[in-house]
């Protein structure tokens, strides 16, 4: 039998779902309890029970049936002279990931409510960056939230939200704030009702730590940012789950240096819904939106945003490819091009 407390747990996001999950684990060891991981370093996790943290460790077998990550719930058991494991995992609601170079799925954080994409209104800013990390997280169905950051050192904060709404859907909720000010607590307030979980994410020196520290009441490390270039500097190196006063759990993490989605493209097309519906107008039924006459998609789309849509989509493609199909693809593009090379070289003599 697995043991929990329903209102303790929801200190740290627990919800009916999860616990609706409960009947359809495997039996546990007598003293089995549930809990959250709040952090994860390498081979040992942090988790949380409601009330205090333990160090812990995953079974072989869990390992091999899933990657876990912050933000999971899980069946922890004590296998004798006190050594905590992790045995079991609840499939989460939702789950944030990405893919590496290599094709392979790293997760970054699970059973989320939403996500707070955090941007500078300084040298961070960066719309192509955003709409990135917006089809991120509505590929996994969480709801999305810009903060925009550093409003305090910004004289053309009005100029760059325009710039935003004229680029991106009006729906998602645009908050301007300054980190280091205990008002954002009553800026984000409506997303930090107890039981809610939410995600922080954006690149390095944007705030999201700061931000961490404002709302929850955490101590982490954060730092400044290059002088030459205004890029900030990795402070976070790992993902953390924290607790708010109010009964929320925000999850940091570490700024992302590269990211390719993980979702296929009817996913991510369905993120660029003005695209979409422009579509259903072309000439062509399989119009690409480059050069193909009768286009209803060009002209009325801001061409950046194009642009990020077709890579996106390109991502998405190589990111589905096994090891054999993209080895067959570079050889297919060497081919092409020295093929066009040769036909330059003959041309000019």
């Amino acid at each position: 039998m697995i043991e929990f407390n329903f209102e303790v747990l929801r200190r740290i996001g627990f919800q009916q779902f999860t616990a609706s999950q409960l009947h359809t684990l495997e039996p546990a060891a007598e003293g089995a309890r549930l809990m959250r991981i709040t952090e994860v370093q390498r081979s040992w996790f942090t988790v949380h029970d409601g009330e205090r943290e333990y160090k812990a460790r995953a079974l072989p077998r869990v390992w091999a049936d899933c990657t876990l990550a912050v933000g999971d719930w899980i069946v922890l058991e004590n296998h004798g002279e006190n050594e905590l494991w992790i045995s079991q995992r609840l499939s989460p609601v939702n789950l944030i990931a990405r893919r590496a170079a290599d094709g392979h799925r790293q997760s970054i954080a699970s059973n989320i409510d939403t996500a707070l994409l955090v941007m500078g209104l300084d040298n961070d800013f960066n719309l192509r960056r955003l709409e990135r990390y917006i089809a991120m997280v509505q590929s996994a169905d969480i709801a999305p939230v810009i903060v925009l950051t550093k409003s305090d050192i910004c004289r053309n904060t009005g100029q760059r939200i325009d710039a935003i709404r004229d680029r991106l859907p009006a729906y998602i909720p645009i908050i301007y704030t300054n980190a280091l000010s205990p008002e954002a607590i009553g800026e984000l307030k409506p997303w930090l009702g107890a039981g809610q979980t939410l995600c922080l994410l954006g690149s390095s020196g944007a705030g999201k730590s700061t931000l961490t520290n404002t709302l929850s009441a955490a101590h982490q490390e954060t730092g400044g940012i290059r002088k030459g270039d205004g890029r900030g500097r990795h402070t976070t190196t790992a993902r953390s789950l924290h607790l708010c006063p109010d009964g929320a759990c925000i999850i940091d993490t570490p700024g992302l240096r590269t990211w390719r989605p993980d979702a296929d493209e009817e996913a991510l097309s369905s993120v660029f819904s003005d695209i979409d519906i422009l579509a259903a107008a072309c000439q062509f039924r399989d119009c690409r939106h480059e050069s193909e006459p009768g286009c209803a998609v060009r002209g009325n789309i801001h061409a950046d945003r194009l642009l990020n849509f077709h890579k996106l989509m390109r991502d998405a493609q190589r990111s589905l490819q096994t090891p054999l199909e993209r080895i067959a693809q570079r050889a297919k593009w060497k081919v092409l091009n020295k093929a066009g090379t040769k036909r330059s070289h003959d041309k000019r003599n």
